[in-house]
């Protein structure tokens, strides 16, 4: 089910290259069909949107059915499990008090002679959030998109997410939504709910950014409509990565292993890298009997089989340097002194230190977000975070006195690129209005 294998070693094995180079992709059918639906939306709206509803997740809607009355809202949220409901109100306080210490100010600084240069931070004014609910409803994706929105003060979000028999998406989403204070919610998916949100229907307003996971369709979907409107990054299918030494405790390892194999595209990667042969096969033997016990056994073996592996390398050092190749969504330091190793890791979307911080703790709860990069973009990216709401606008306020003493230099700049009409627009402000030789 999960294979161990060595690090460094010459040829390199097979299960690890495959690890290295996992890339789920989008298939060639997948993109042409998600290019059809958004062809469809962007010229029939309101009724090409019920259209494909009705095809795609046979359900019957008609366009003044797509947005989700304020009082089902009220309803769904009033019918949450009790339990849930204060576990949701304390995820959100945890989220919006994390993200509130990312928040940064418009600044502007005096530069001499009168002129003033600074960065305006502004909000983006209208987003889009998606939220799967087909399998299972995404309540903790809804939570990590809207709340951070919220924070930085996003004036406008709507929510979309796949119908149900009644053509409304799951309680458990309305409900949560509701609890945000959120008002705009449309029982609609998949590709064609982003392109709905990307050009804009009749009945559903054209949005400035993207955000959320979503299946192929989703996906492939944000891909082709970004430039039209903003997007937060492509959601890959997800991944971990446990450092371990030789005392960690193998039952945490294929418990939080596990936790991401279950997901069930079978792209999902599960390693372990550990310079202890005694806890690989001890990791393995835990991974094999925890999974019997799973009600997705056959979904965990899958992803397990294609791109699990119990890594052994020669010290810890290594599994450092292996493990930031891999660049990992998730990397758990299950070692003894977590904080010494934490400055080694250069490429990671979360680290979580320690047993006690399984990666579920911060999909659900801790406050971080779980929106992370995945497919080895760690390696440049970042997780959804504040700066993903907000964009800043460059202020220029020149003096007079200023321009004349450097306007030579920019109109020389000017010159230099072939472009007259710019040195003219800063000479006939000094006076010194000469033609283009």
């Amino acid at each position: 089910m999960i294979e161990i294998v060595s690090y460094p070693s010459e040829p390199q094995a097979d299960k690890l290259r495959a690890i290295l180079g996992r890339r789920a992709g989008v298939p060639a059918e997948v993109e042409e069909t998600v290019r059809d639906i958004l062809r469809q939306v962007r010229e029939g709206g309101d009724r090409a949107l019920a259209e494909l509803t009705r095809k795609i997740e046979k359900v019957e809607l008609e366009p003044e059915q797509f947005r989700v009355p304020v009082e089902i809202l009220d309803a769904a949220a009033a019918a949450l499990d009790a339990e849930l409901r204060v576990a949701i109100e304390a995820a959100v306080d945890n989220i919006r008090a994390f993200h509130e210490r990312q928040k940064t100010n418009s600044w502007f600084m005096e530069d001499g002679d009168g002129v003033i240069l600074g960065k305006k931070v502004i909000p983006i004014q209208r987003v889009g959030i998606c939220v799967p609910g087909g399998q299972a409803p995404l309540i903790s994706s809804l939570l990590m998109a809207a709340v951070p929105a919220q924070v930085a003060g996003v004036e406008e979000i709507c929510v979309v997410s796949p119908p149900k028999e009644n053509g409304r998406p799951h309680p458990d989403i309305m409900g949560a939504a509701r609890l945000l204070g959120l008002e705009e919610v449309y029982g609609i998916g998949g590709a064609q709910a982003v392109g709905a949100m990307a050009f804009g229907t009749e009945s559903i307003d054209q949005v400035d950014k993207i955000v959320g996971p979503g299946s192929l369709y989703t996906v492939a979907a944000k891909q082709q409509v970004y430039g039209i409107v903003g997007i937060e990054m492509i959601p890959g299918p997800s991944e971990i990565v446990v450092l371990a030494d030789a005392e960690a405790d193998p039952r945490y390892i294929a418990a939080d292993l596990l936790s991401q194999a279950e997901h069930g595209t079978g792209f999902e990667a599960s390693v372990c890298i550990t310079p202890s042969a005694e806890l690989a096969q001890s990791v393995r033997q835990e991974v094999i009997r925890q999974a019997e016990a799973l009600p997705e056994t056959a979904v965990v073996e899958t992803a397990l089989r294609n791109f699990g592996a119990v890594v052994v390398v020669p010290d810890l050092e290594t599994g450092v340097e292996l493990l930031n190749r891999m660049a990992p969504e998730h990397a758990e330091l299950m070692v003894a002194e977590p904080w010494t190793w934490l400055e080694g890791i250069k490429n990671a979307g979360a680290v979580f230190m320690g047993p006690a911080s399984t990666e579920p703790v911060g999909d659900y709860f801790a406050g971080t977000n779980h929106i992370l990069p995945t497919n080895g973009t760690a390696r440049y990216a970042s997780s959804l975070g504040l700066g993903d709401f907000v964009k800043t606008t460059s202020i220029v306020a020149y003096s007079d006195r200023r321009l004349r003493r450097v306007g030579g230099q920019v109109a020389t700049l000017a010159r230099a690129e072939g472009v007259g009409a710019h040195a003219r627009a800063v000479e006939i402000r000094t006076g010194d209005d000469r033609r283009e030789s």
